[in-house]
This record gives structure tokens, C-alpha cells and sequence, in this order.
């Protein structure tokens, strides 16, 4: 795996319908790591340009690069060992909201299991994260953040940890007010059916190929 440059625990949808949903809107499936064909919506390429790379997918531990002395094969057997004695959870489901300017489905209800998981995974594998380079400080820090937010920076390589993380499946980049209304319209059209409960049960090792692109490595149950 010395091809991918960077790394990063996903969540990746197991409702295939939804896994398909994700990719055709997005234009890259993650979990075949192939473009694919994006739905008949106008703008589509413009609206879903930043994050069509990351694939459709919920963040629990942010993207890194290896730690010097980290190995690929040892990131691999910690992740098989994390969701070994992780059970697998639910939330009361998912569903499609504006964030700020971007459109994303979130979750519903009571989410606080799923806050305590992706921080479990952000803390479990922070060993293997080399430290952020200087240009990355300054490309976080002009985003304008809180006190808080940089000390969650420093500690974790990511200022949206912790107490400032809000799970989300991103959908779009920025977009004005018309065009995010006009993508929600879209995006709600083609969205499936979402299960309620809505289950968390497996978890995912991606990883950046040379062109920025994310890959699923490989998908582990949640057997705790």
C-alpha cells in the first residue's frame, strides 16, 4: 500500500442503495475506487468537485500521513483489532440538511454513540499520525478558528474533533444560497429510503492515491 500518501477511518454507507446513491452523485465510488457515472443534474460536476475525491462517506479519524517508522501492515491489524471490540450501534437515522453553505446528510436524534465512536477511532490510531506540517497549520488556522478548535489542532492534527465534531456525509462544496437550495431540491429527489434505526456496523480504512483520490482498503465489522 506504499502508493497511497495519506490515510484516513471512514464510515462508508452498508445500505447499498445509499452507497449507490452517494457514488452516482458524487461521480466516484469509494468502494470500487472508480469514477462513475453521476446523475442527470445540471451543474452536478461543478456542485460536487471538492468533495468527489473523499467518496461518500461519514470522517471518524481525519486523513494523516504515516508516522516516520509507522507501517501500513500495522495501521491494517489495529484498525481488524479496534472493530473486533467495537459493537455495532444505531442511531435514529440520517437526513438531508444544510450545513452552513454545503449540503450533507446528518444525523437524527440522538447522536452521542456516535460522537463517542469516531473519537474512539480519532484517539485509537493517533499513534500512526505524523504531525502536521507547518503549511497545514497555516491552511487550518485561516479558516478562522476558535481557541478551542486550535488546541484540538495541535493535539489531534484536526481542529473538528472531540466536542467540535458533527458527523456528516458531504454532498457538495460551498455553493450560494440558490444553488444549494437547487441541490437540496435535486439531492432529496434521488436520495433512497434511509432505515430507521439507522445502523453503524462495520468500519473502513481508505487511503489517498497519487492523484487525491480516496480508495476503500477494506471494510471491518464491528464484532465487539
Amino acid at each position: 500500500m506504499s502508493d497511497f500518501q495519506r490515510f484516513a477511518i471512514y464510515y462508508l454507507p452498508e445500505d447499498r442503495a445509499l452507497a449507490e446513491f452517494g457514488a452516482k452523485w458524487l461521480g466516484w465510488d469509494v468502494e470500487r475506487g472508480a469514477t462513475c457515472d453521476h446523475w442527470d443534474v445540471p451543474g452536478i460536476d461543478g456542485i460536487t468537485a471538492v468533495p468527489r475525491k473523499y467518496g461518500f462517506h461519514g470522517t471518524l479519524k481525519p486523513p494523516f500521513r504515516l508516522a516516520e517508522g509507522m507501517r501500513f501492515g500495522a495501521l491494517e491489524q489495529e484498525v481488524a483489532r479496534f472493530a473486533a471490540q467495537v459493537p455495532p450501534f444505531e442511531i435514529d437515522g440520517l437526513h438531508l440538511s444544510r450545513i452552513g453553505r454545503f449540503l450533507a446528510l446528518v444525523p437524527d436524534g440522538d447522536a452521542s454513540d456516535l460522537a463517542k465512536f469516531a473519537f474512539a477511532c480519532v484517539t485509537a490510531f493517533d499513534q500512526f499520525r505524523a504531525a502536521p506540517s507547518s503549511e497545514e497549520l497555516a491552511r487550518r488556522r485561516a479558516a478562522g478558528l476558535t481557541p478551542c478548535q486550535d488546541d484540538l489542532l495541535m493535539q489531534w492534527g484536526y481542529p473538528y474533533v472531540g466536542d467540535e465534531f458533527r458527523f456528516h456525509l458531504t454532498l457538495s462544496g460551498k455553493l450560494e444560497p440558490e444553488a444549494l437550495a437547487e441541490a437540496e431540491t435535486q439531492a432529496a429527489r434521488r436520495l433512497p429510503d434511509l432505515p430507521r434505526p439507522f445502523p453503524f456496523a462495520s468500519v473502513a480504512l481508505a487511503g489517498e492515491d497519487a492523484q487525491g483520490m480516496f480508495h476503500m482498503i477494506h471494510r471491518y465489522a464491528l464484532t465487539g
